[in-house]
C-alpha cells in the first residue's frame, strides 16, 4: 500500500482560513476515486508563526496515485496556491507500508 503523504506549514495569519478550506480540499481529493481513505494531522511542534499539518492519503495503488499526478495533481495544487500563495509551504512524500501491527488490548 503507498500513502501519499503533504505535509504543510501555514502561516498563522491564513491559519484558521486555510484549516476550513483543507476539510474541503481533502473530500475533493477523495473523490478523484484514486485514495480509500484520508487523515488530517497536526504536527506537535512549537512555533510561533506557523503551524504544520500533515495529510496523509492512502492510494488504492501505485497505479492510482500516478494517475492521480497525471489526471487531477496540478489542478488540485493550484487551487491552494491561489488562494494562500506563500503563506503555505508544502512537500510531498510517498511511503510505501511495510508492515502494519495491531495491539488487542482486553
Amino acid at each position: 500500500m503507498i500513502i501519499y503523504n503533504v505535509t504543510l506549514n501555514i502561516d498563522k495569519s491564513v491559519h484558521k482560513e486555510w484549516l476550513e478550506w483543507i476539510k474541503e480540499h481533502i473530500p475533493q481529493v477523495l473523490a478523484t476515486g484514486k485514495f480509500k481513505e484520508a487523515k488530517l494531522t497536526k504536527v506537535l511542534v512549537e512555533d510561533d508563526e506557523s503551524e504544520t499539518y500533515s495529510v496523509q492519503y492512502r492510494a488504492h495503488s501505485r497505479e492510482a496515485l500516478e494517475a492521480y499526478y497525471a489526471e487531477h495533481s496540478d489542478s488540485l495544487k493550484q487551487e491552494g496556491l491561489k488562494r494562500f500563495g506563500d503563506k503555505v509551504l508544502s512537500f510531498r512524500t510517498e511511503l510505501e507500508v511495510v508492515d502494519e501491527f495491531v495491539v488487542d488490548y482486553k
